[in-house]
């Protein structure tokens, strides 16, 4: 389905919804910072020290090592009180050649670390509850393995916006691919409520759910239908006997690979083109391509091969009832009606020789 986003989405691209725990603690990263610096300061002091002799003192004239350590720490913070200034050329050169290049380090180190520790982090936590508070009609994909993953891909091919699109899974790497893709991430376990809760599940426009194992998905969709009984959910259901318990579970699509790649099998059987048709349909790089889509107001009374797009009509839904493009009911569109139409792609089409 070509569906685009609503535009006044109110949701970012590039934004965390959620901070992954760093492999470095906090503290950890702190105390280097920390350590850093006051090894540069430390430097500073041994070269006043050594230097001690070009320094003055207008005080008593006489430097001792705590003069030093006050002239140090006054230099690198640049308060500079003029009681203690260098007054010889080598130690006017030192302070040009090699302190001030060290007091700019350490001021760097200071501010980054309150700004990544202080400002940053209460920047990023106001930015992220703001953006959770207004998350609506998105599109929230449940595991980011090959299926997952290609279907983000296709979605943005497609036309999605990655900024509509959430993404959630327990594997850092993934996490880091989908936020590469432009998506927004959360790390975590998709099947408790509270991380679906983080990302308004009852607000989104659909779920998709690819968790790579049957019943970890089925738990998914439970957790996602008891959270939001109106959303729709696609799940990937790789061993058939699972299907039924994806649907009771309130999975509204169940789709199963080992299924669709025998379709396609059994397709080129019958005829050399029949399989290429087929996923010609299913991909936007196609020439064709399936959309559904509720009917046109000018298309209600027409038949189902009248519609206004100039796409073929395969299929209507009424009521939650498919009815084909032979049956009488297919003949006359009503208000409400959905449709399943095949529809040129002119983009792909430009693209091919002789399209």
């Amino acid at each position: 389905m070509s569906k685009r986003p609503n535009p006044k989405r109110h949701i970012q691209s590039g934004i965390h919804l959620l901070k992954r725990a760093s492999k470095w603690p906090i503290w950890a990263d702190v105390v280097t910072r920390l350590g850093v610096a006051f090894f540069l300061i430390a430097i500073v002091i041994l070269v006043h020290w050594i230097d001690r002799a070009g320094l003055k003192d207008s005080h008593d004239g006489h430097i001792s090592f705590l003069d030093v350590v006050y002239f140090t720490m006054i230099s690198v913070t640049t308060t500079g009180f003029g009681d203690i200034a260098p007054v010889s050329d080598r130690s006017r050169l030192i302070e040009a050649v090699i302190v001030t290049p060290i007091r700019i380090l350490v001021l760097f180190i200071f501010v980054g670390t309150a700004y990544n520790f202080v400002l940053k982090r209460t920047w990023e936590k106001w930015r992220m509850a703001r953006i959770q508070a207004k998350l609506t009609n998105h599109i929230v994909v449940l595991g980011y393995g090959v299926s997952g993953s290609e279907a983000v891909k296709e979605l943005i091919a497609r036309g999605t916006d990655p900024a509509c699109i959430v993404v959630i899974d327990q594997s850092p790497s993934r996490i880091n691919a989908a936020e590469a893709a432009g998506c927004n991430v959360l790390e975590g376990d998709a099947s408790n409520d509270d991380t679906l809760v983080d990302v308004r599940i009852a607000e989104a426009q659909t779920v998709l759910v690819s968790a790579g194992r049957d019943d970890t998905s089925i738990l998914m969709v439970l957790t996602v239908r008891h959270l939001a009984p109106h959303v729709p959910i696609s799940v990937v259901i790789r061993a058939k006997d699972n299907e039924l318990l994806a649907r009771q579970a309130g999975a509204n699509n169940v789709i199963n690979p080992v299924s669709f790649t025998g379709l396609l099998l059994a397709g080129s059987a019958q005829g050399a083109h029949v399989a290429d048709y087929m996923a010609d349909l299913a991909s936007i790089g196609g020439r064709v391509q399936l959309r559904e889509r509720p009917i046109a107001a000018e298309e209600v009374g027409r038949s189902i091969d009248q519609l206004a797009s100039g796409g073929r009509g395969l299929r209507i839904y009424r009521g939650g009832k498919p009815y084909g493009f032979w049956e009488p009911e297919a003949q006359r569109l009503e208000r409400g009606d959905e449709i399943v139409e095949v529809i040129r792609c002119e983009e792909c089409e430009a693209s091919v020789p002789g399209g």
